[in-house]
């Protein structure tokens, strides 16, 4: 009995419970607590690149080959266009079945057309391949140039010093700001150019980067233990801030998405896994801690780390968990897919605009591009949706998003704890398709998860 003390899964559920108390009998007290959250998920987001960075290379640098980098690379990129498409498919069926948004009899005219602006004017390189190309590559520095000008010396050594200094924080900016697509083009480049270079040297570099590896990992299983106070922070301040009341007024359109998430986990997903001859039960169990945070924090980015060491503890590649977790975190977003098919479904309901199989159609195919074109940039759900919109030429009018603000914060629960389960899925069945898992023990560590819980696995190197 005293052992359930002992099981952070307890302090979360309860700090979740307390937080929603707090936040509806006394909202001021919850809006107030907004700066916890906002706290552990910037450390966290400061710690997610670094981690990325140096598993991404030692698990390159491990591989046989740079040909094993892309047999994952390829598999991996199939298996998130199949998936993230049936995702989209199981938003689009799920919202023509359940019709969230039918008798709401909205007009259009009567929403104020500048308060998506900011979404509207940023989705204009939304599902731009161009687009998602330059937001990889680091280009946007700390400080600008002219923020040096207080220095002094010599001209020429100044001007040097200056440059250096500003190519620098060029390629600090993605760690600080967590742009997890910037971070990965810098890891790949690093990883491929060591991986051409002698033993030796491969051998000096890479024994640190595992040091380095380890101490980070190490850190950020103490910080872990502070997710309860961050989910009763979230939740306070999610209730406080926009009530039960707005929670309730949507209630339609978020049990739509939330059967959709579940049909899409342990039905396509739970298909995916039989076939791999995976219970699809006993992995999300695996994964469950990792869920509960992701789902009180709202930011799947925070449990991004421990999830890659415990797949990675499990038996799946380090090399394989290291390039396919955080793409996937950028190219396999499946229930952002699952909440841009049923959002747009619900608009067009809730606005009493008819929709012909074409435009089902072409909603289908445009989410397919427009999902994967803003990648890095913030508010990106709303972004793609915007642009989504803005490409039907108007059948849907953009300034009818408008209606999803309020209960929007209220769905990145469902978005981000369906992402983890997709990207944790997705790793492991390249992992398996590529022959790069121990499936003796990965089936161990689904059947022993408390085995496995981040924060009690001892960060050592292995052999």
């Amino acid at each position: 009995m005293l052992g359930v003390f002992k099981n952070l899964a307890f302090w979360v559920v309860l700090a979740i419970v307390l937080g929603i108390f707090v936040g509806y009998f006394f909202p001021q007290i919850g809006i107030d607590s907004k700066f916890g959250i906002d706290y552990f998920i910037m450390i966290l987001k400061w710690m997610v690149g670094p981690i990325i960075f140096l598993t991404i290379i030692a698990g390159i640098v491990g591989l046989e080959s740079l040909k094993d980098l892309g047999s994952i690379g390829l598999k991996g990129f199939i298996y998130f266009e199949v998936v993230s498409t049936a995702a989209l498919a199981v938003g689009i069926l799920g919202s023509l079945l359940l019709e969230p948004g039918v008798g709401m009899h909205l007009d259009a005219n009567s929403f104020d057309p500048s308060s998506v602006e900011k979404f509207s004017g940023a989705s204009k390189d939304v599902g731009s391949i161009w687009s998602i190309l330059a937001n990889a590559v680091p280009k946007t520095p700390l400080f600008a140039y002219d923020d040096l000008s207080t220095l002094s010396g010599f001209g020429f050594v100044l001007g040097v010093f200056k440059n250096a200094l500003l190519a620098l924080s060029i390629v600090i900016t993605p760690f600080i700001k967590a742009n997890t697509l910037q971070v990965l083009f810098m890891a790949l480049i690093s990883a491929i150019a060591l991986s051409f270079a002698p033993k030796k040297i491969k051998d000096f570099f890479i024994k640190p980067i595992e040091k380095a590896q380890h101490w980070v990992l190490k850190i950020l299983s103490i910080f872990m233990w502070l997710s309860p106070l961050a989910a009763y922070c979230a939740m306070a301040y999610l209730i406080g801030k926009f009530g039960i009341e707005s929670l309730i007024g949507m209630l339609s359109l978020l049990g739509t998405m939330l059967v959709s998430c579940l049909i899409f986990i342990f039905v396509v997903l739970g298909v995916i896994c039989y076939l791999a001859k995976v219970n699809i039960f006993k992995f999300m169990r695996f994964i469950a801690k990792e869920v509960l945070v992701v789902f009180a924090t709202s930011s799947s980015e925070v449990a991004l780390a421990p999830l890659m060491k415990k797949l990675e503890s499990a038996g799946i590649h380090k090399g394989c968990v290291g390039v396919i977790t955080p793409f996937g975190y950028s190219f396999n977003l499946d229930c952002t897919n699952i909440y841009l098919s049923s959002c747009v479904i619900f608009l067009a309901q809730a606005f009493d605009i008819e929709l012909s199989f074409s435009h089902l159609l072409s909603i289908l195919l445009i989410l397919m591009v427009t999902s994967k074109g803003a990648v890095g940039v913030t508010g990106s759900g709303f972004v793609v949706l915007a642009g989504t919109l803005g490409s039907m030429h108007d059948v849907i009018p953009v300034v009818t998003v408008t209606v999803l603000l309020g209960v929007d914060k209220f769905m990145s629960e469902m978005r981000a704890v369906g992402n983890l389960c997709g990207n944790a899925v997705a790793c492991l069945i390249v992992g398996i398709w590529d022959k790069k898992i121990d499936r003796d023990k990965f089936n161990y560590a689904i059947n022993h998860p408390d085995e496995f819980d981040f924060e009690r696995l001892e960060i050592k190197k292995r052999a």
